[in-house]
């Protein structure tokens, strides 16, 4: 159990983060240990940089639950600021190339470094949007559920997320669900998330979710410029922004999520 754990944050969204290229790391694995570390230090999740040969690093994410296999769009940029203060280098300088559960990301940090900085992330390729509950249903590399209110801030997350979570249209994994109201500047987002079992200050492929499905249904984007279109997200406390470009009614591709992630501190 010797080993270095560190708090980051992405956007608000707080996970334990550690070195694996060593070894020694299974019992970080183990849903019992994630669990207990998780609930110790007010996280979201845990994650194990390791080695993946033909990559920069490889990425191993875990819900408070135990849960796994899927992506963490702001765990991804805290894992490459991470990367960059363990000293790990892209084969372009700032730029990095790294194995996730859902597949090849690529990254940049774009100014700051492993301690505090601002990371650009590309998200998987998004094809099929289901319409569904009064709402839209999507994988952006975690299977997540849209619905638009009038309002982010009335609505109790913890209730009506949990609700719609475990429901039969998305069994039997269930689905992450986003709330999501738009402003005159941006799109407010509010996530309940799976495997946590409760609102997070910020949920990357939720947020990424939101602003394809905003596309989707007509919103406009805060810019448009030669085919792609960014949204400004406002999550709980930070602003992040979504670019990508649409490839058909319910295709997007080259998605790019950017926002920030630091260092809290360092647990032992």
């Amino acid at each position: 159990m010797e080993q270095s754990l560190f708090k980051y944050s992405g956007a608000g969204n707080v996970f334990v983060v550690l070195d694996g290229r060593g070894g020694g790391v299974d019992i970080w694995r183990q849903p019992s240990t994630i669990s207990d570390i998780c609930a110790r230090t007010a996280t979201d999740g845990i994650m194990i940089l390791d080695e993946a040969p033909g990559y920069d690093f490889g990425m191993e994410f875990y819900n408070p639950d135990g849960s796994g296999g899927m992506m963490c769009g702001n765990g991804g940029r805290c894992i490459v600021a991470f990367a960059d203060y363990l000293g790990i280098k892209g084969a372009e300088g700032r730029f990095y190339r790294f194995l996730a559960p859902d597949g090849v990301h690529t990254a940049t940090i774009l100014e700051g470094s492993g301690e505090d900085c601002t990371v650009r992330l590309r998200m998987k390729d998004t094809q099929g949007i289901k319409e569904v509950l009064g709402g839209w249903f999507l994988n952006t590399g975690t299977r997540h559920f849209v619905k638009f209110v009038e309002d982010v801030e009335k609505v109790d997350v913890d209730l009506e997320g949990k609700f719609l979570r475990w429901r039969q249209e998305f069994a039997p994994e269930g689905s992450n669900v986003n709330f999501v109201s738009v402003g005159p500047d941006a799109i407010h987002v509010r996530t309940f998330e799976k495997g946590v079992e409760r609102e997070t200050l910020a949920c990357g492929t939720g947020i990424t979710a939101s602003a394809l499905t905003a596309c989707h249904v007509g919103v406009a984007p805060s810019k448009e410029e030669d085919g792609r279109v960014e949204y400004r997200i406002r999550a709980r406390q930070d602003m992040l922004q979504v670019d990508f470009k649409p490839a058909g009614p319910d295709s997007f591709e080259d998605i790019y999520l950017t926002g920030p992630a630091k260092q809290l501190q360092i647990l032992l």
